[in-house]
């Protein structure tokens, strides 16, 4: 449930699921992932985000080598480089299915909306910042990363990116399209898990064209898919009381331990609770050290 590498669930989807990526070690020469790019065809802007991270913890846009160099050298985590996406939508699915059904169930289908602020042309990204109910709650993060622009007037109509990790402890609002959920998008999502060996519980983060194209299955990549541990998000911002929240929790719970007993009854054993404790702690000392680096970063 946590200390989840990407690249294991990468490689469980077909390529063409979603955007070119490889992986970076921390003191990997600059040349060797510059010709990395090059040999995939990777454009600027790109993604970079921990290859074991969360919550969009030192994940950032990146629009040139310089910033990439500047990334690379303060980054003591192995990390992934992915070709930015130009949908203009991100969704996320919460998808379950037990082992022996042949058909899943949608939970939680997310339109998620990256803190960002609209310029009026009279207002600077400063006072934009202070007036966002969400973003007047992180302006030292945010004046630290925009520091260049934070007095600048941002032009009418003009949407300014404060971050690109659509996360809810980012500041991104979510929307709810579970009345959205059909056969149609559920069948996508059906034929994509059939495909992925043994993937029956977690999460979507996806970009897509819109929701009538999805459904389709088309125009559409993966930026990520999480297991057990992906939080179901879609309580946040949607409506749900306190106690709707904890009973989706619980839901989503029971469902992930009736999948875990099939799976043990089926011969698949959990670690022992010695290498599981062990896994534990590092893998919350490297979040710790995460949040660190992150704050350090000036972009």
């Amino acid at each position: 449930m946590e200390g989840e590498p990407k690249k294991e669930m990468y490689d469980l989807l077909p390529p063409t699921f979603y955007p070119t990526t490889f992986t970076v070690q921390p003191r990997q020469e600059l040349e060797e992932i510059f010709a990395r790019i090059r040999e995939l065809g990777i454009g600027y802007p790109l993604i970079v985000k921990p290859e074991v991270g969360g919550q969009g913890i030192l994940l950032r846009k990146l629009d040139s080598a310089e910033e990439l160099s500047y990334y690379h050298s303060v980054m003591p985590f192995e990390y992934i480089v992915q070709q930015m996406a130009n949908y203009p939508m991100e969704v996320s699915i919460f998808y379950i299915r037990h082992p022996l059904a042949d058909k899943g169930k949608i939970t939680g289908f997310l339109h998620k909306i990256p803190l960002q602020v609209k310029g009026d042309g009279r207002h600077t990204l400063n006072e934009l910042v202070n007036r966002h109910p969400k973003g007047s709650k992180r302006t030292d993060e945010l004046l630290n990363r925009h520091r260049e622009n934070w007095e600048k007037v941002i032009p009418d109509g003009e949407i300014y990116m404060l971050c690109y990790a659509a996360n809810h402890n980012r500041g991104a609002h979510f929307i709810d399209l579970k009345a959205q959920i059909d056969d149609e998008l559920l069948a996508v999502f059906d034929g994509i898990s059939h495909q992925i060996n043994d993937f029956f519980y977690g999460r979507y983060d996806i970009m897509c064209s819109c929701v009538a194209d999805l459904k389709k299955g088309k125009n559409f990549t993966i930026l990520e898919y999480n297991g057990c541990g992906a939080e179901p998000n879609h309580f946040y911002d949607t409506g749900y009381s306190l106690i709707g929240a904890y009973r989706e929790i619980l839901r989503h719970w029971k469902a992930l331990f009736t999948i875990s007993k099939f799976n043990s009854r089926a011969g698949i054993r959990p670690w022992p609770f010695l290498k599981g404790n062990r896994f534990l702690w590092e893998s919350r000392r490297n979040y710790r050290n995460m949040k660190k680096v992150d704050a350090m970063l000036n972009f």
